[in-house]
């Protein structure tokens, strides 16, 4: 009886380091944040842990020497305590020799131990603990701490010579982080879409709000050729005239040409005047200050940009300091919403299937939005899928040309200027199975 609770105890301290190890590394920094900012005891001592790859480091390496010292005193004592009463066993069952026996005991207590220790001690809490990550870390915070303090002088003789033999070899130091690439996180919202703990359009909205600091202001702008302005020589009359038939409420105010653009002239700022029977000499008076980012900046930096400065829209210059187009706050929150109504540009219908199987794609889509109904992930310097089929085409196109892009033909529909306006693809997969 005593054999076997000894073993027990030493199967459950096995558990419990692999428990609070798995538990440590797949446990949410943010959910036992939350729980300690509710007043959770367990957590207030977990999250300083969480936050620091160092005394990570110092934990994860604790539970391990735990699993270590726990599988060796198991392995030890079964032997001692079981093989040498399973030896007149084995040597009365087929006649063994003693040496036999003796050989066949250990051979059955490492087993036996093996599997238990595999089952309970391993498998069991492993399981438990990347189901459960909050709960198990949060139960298990306490022992560990105890054994940080009682391993606290073999850790860092172990921990010195692991990162010794690493510099040795040429590896840089590290730790155990919380920290996942934009690729990782994407993932997990993928199969927590596939769990079932989101919906399609809220993977599509954190999918986009992940891509904010990776895509450029000049995927989403509206380009300069799109741009209505007002000269800053116009009188005020003129002015009332422009907004009065234009669709829009902020106009951008130039010199000579949209490369020089000095201001926004606001709706409300026009039609506060005229209601007061005020006519100002020059329209400079009215005009809000204009705000400018690069083509190259990312969306994420862009609507901080236009936050700081109060403004809803800004300029966007080219890498000569000309005009490219215009930006804003609305462009950039309808990448992650998507369906936002914005003055400036016209809402882009998205991928419309064809009765014949193919698909029409706009040319102002992003290659983002255009991965979803091609399959592939097209790549290149221009931003969308019309400046990307020019790209690969090598010319302006026109109406009727062709290019097969990755395993995809595609068609140019139109063409307005030399922007390409509507293009037709036939994705290989879908063509092969009309044929099939």
């Amino acid at each position: 009886m005593t054999v076997a609770f000894v073993i027990t105890v030493l199967i459950l301290i096995n558990a419990l380091y692999v428990a609070a190890e798995f538990a440590a590394v797949s446990v949410r920094r943010s959910r036992i944040q939350q729980k300690a900012e509710e007043g959770d005891a367990f957590s207030k001592i977990l999250l300083p842990i969480l936050a620091d790859p160092a005394r990570l480091d110092r934990y994860i390496a604790a539970c391990q020497i735990g699993i270590t010292l726990s599988s060796l005193i198991l392995g030890a004592y079964g032997q001692a305590a079981l093989a040498t009463r399973l030896v007149p066993v084995m040597a009365g069952f087929g006649g063994m020799q003693e040496a036999t026996a003796q050989s066949v005991a250990a051979v059955v207590v490492l087993i036996v131990l093996t599997v238990l220790q595999m089952v309970l001690g391993e498998l069991v809490p492993k399981s438990l603990a990347l189901q459960y990550p909050t709960a198990v870390a949060r139960y298990t915070v306490l022992p560990m701490r105890w054994s940080l303090r009682l391993l606290a002088w073999f850790i860092v003789v172990l921990n010195g010579s692991g990162l010794a033999i690493l510099r040795a070899m040429g590896v840089r130091e590290g730790g155990h982080h919380h920290v996942h690439s934009p690729e990782e996180i994407e993932y997990l919202i993928a199969e927590s879409r596939k769990g079932g703990y989101l919906r399609a359009n809220e993977q599509q909205r954190l999918r986009h709000a992940l891509h904010l600091s990776t895509r450029r202001v000049g995927e989403v702008m509206v380009p300069r050729t799109s741009i209505h302005g007002v000269r800053h020589d116009a009188t005020f009359g003129e002015v009332v005239a422009i907004v009065t038939h234009s669709p829009y409420t902020r106009l951008p105010v130039y010199r000579d040409t949209l490369d020089d653009i000095v201001g926004v002239l606001h709706l409300e700022r026009v039609a506060a005047l005229r209601l007061r029977g005020q006519e100002p000499e020059n329209i400079q008076e009215s005009m809000l200050p204009v705000v400018a980012v690069p083509e190259s900046m990312t969306l994420e930096r862009a609507l901080a940009h236009l936050r700081e400065s109060k403004q809803q829209v800004a300029i966007v210059v080219d890498d000569f300091g000309g005009t490219a187009g215009l930006v804003t706050i609305g462009d950039v929150l309808d990448e992650i919403f998507g369906g936002i109504a914005d003055e400036f540009k016209m809402v882009d219908p998205g991928g419309q299937p064809l009765a014949d199987s193919r698909v029409r794609l706009p040319g102002r889509m992003s290659l983002l939005d255009a991965e979803k109904w091609t399959g592939v992930v097209w790549r290149g310097d221009a931003y969308t899928v019309g400046g990307f089929v020019i790209e690969r085409l090598g010319h302006f196109p026109e109406a009727g040309d062709r290019v097969n892009i990755d395993g995809i033909d595609v068609e140019i529909e139109s063409v307005r200027g030399r922007a390409v306006e509507n293009v037709i693809i036939t994705v290989a997969r879908r063509r092969e199975d009309r044929h099939g």
